[in-house]
């Protein structure tokens, strides 16, 4: 009996708790009142390995379409235990009626998880994020926001969301590389996708761009302590409000890059943001003016002109 809570249907408190099922059920009016209960009793061990341990398996992931929870007819190794021709067509024929009477839900999120899967793998996303990714997927999936949208843009407005929401710098031309959408598409569906559901985003900060792509660029831990404070004086002369953060960063990581003596071009350091030299060269000009880093860079240059005379 579980007296800790009382029936909703008719407030009786004579419960029934079944383990071999993980419900519990009211014993006045036959309510269901709570299913799918995580069995936390002691796990038997099994010293036959012929024998199957009473309960198991991998733990509950939204990244798969059934949390994994299916339940099979049989496993594969199990048709060459059948001993007729008969016996065997009546288990492949129960194995395919089993996937047939999947409903459509079931059906899309076998796809979608599949694809979200690839995706983040792509991406190199950590598990949380992929967790929250399958989450929106679901909560747009069960509300019909899918309609009218191909399932390729919806899993990735859903993974950009979930970047978004833990702050992993991952820009939409990355997104749009890994799952094969255009650009526009994601950016629309995302939009869409945030209205809808009301999912409260913060908008991305340049400064999450700094480590991975000064990582890339190989470039020391003082050009990477320059840049952030190039950033941090571009925020106080309000030169990030109404540019891409990615562009933004990258300026500051190429102009820090000059100041302390490493050669990169504006040409690697674009690749690797994934945007043009036009905006590094736009981003980098303004940085120069608005906060008066030609001085030093001059100074830089004076050294290096005393330098090869003292050689």
């Amino acid at each position: 009996m579980v007296d800790a809570k009382k029936c909703p249907e008719c407030s009786s408190s004579k419960l029934i708790y079944d383990e071999t099922r993980g419900e519990v059920i009211c014993g006045a009016c036959g309510l269901l009142v709570e299913e799918n209960m995580v069995d936390t009793s002691h796990e038997l061990r099994s010293f036959d390995k012929s024998e199957k341990k009473s309960r198991g398996g991998a733990p509950i992931s939204l990244q798969k379409f059934d949390k994994g929870l299916t339940t099979n007819v049989g496993e594969i190794s199990d048709i060459y235990k059948l001993d007729s021709t008969q016996q065997t067509r009546k288990y492949l024929r129960l194995k395919k009626w089993q996937e047939r009477v999947s409903t459509s839900i079931e059906r899309n999120l076998r796809l979608a998880m599949s694809e979200l899967r690839r995706v983040a793998s792509f991406l190199d996303l950590p598990s949380v994020v992929r967790d929250e990714s399958a989450r929106i997927y679901n909560f747009v999936l069960q509300r019909g926001l899918v309609r009218g949208r191909s399932m390729e843009s919806v899993i990735a407005a859903c993974i950009y969301a979930a970047c978004r929401s833990y702050n992993i710098p991952r820009t939409l031309d990355e997104i749009s590389n890994a799952s094969e959408v255009e650009r526009k598409e994601i950016g629309r569906t995302y939009r869409f996708i945030i209205r809808k559901i009301g999912l409260k985003v913060t908008p991305s900060s340049p400064k999450d761009y700094i480590s991975r792509f000064s990582s890339t660029l190989h470039l020391s831990p003082q050009a990477q302590n320059e840049a952030l404070k190039i950033l941090q004086k571009a925020e106080i002369s309000e030169l990030t409000s109404g540019r891409g953060p990615a562009g933004i960063a990258a300026a500051a990581l190429y102009v820090a890059a000059l100041i302390n003596d490493e050669k990169k071009t504006q040409r690697e350091v674009a690749d690797v943001a994934g945007i043009t030299e036009v905006t590094i060269r736009n981003r980098y000009k303004e940085l120069l003016e608005r906060l008066d880093l030609e001085d030093k860079l001059k100074i830089k240059e004076n050294e290096k002109k005393k330098k090869k005379q003292a050689e």
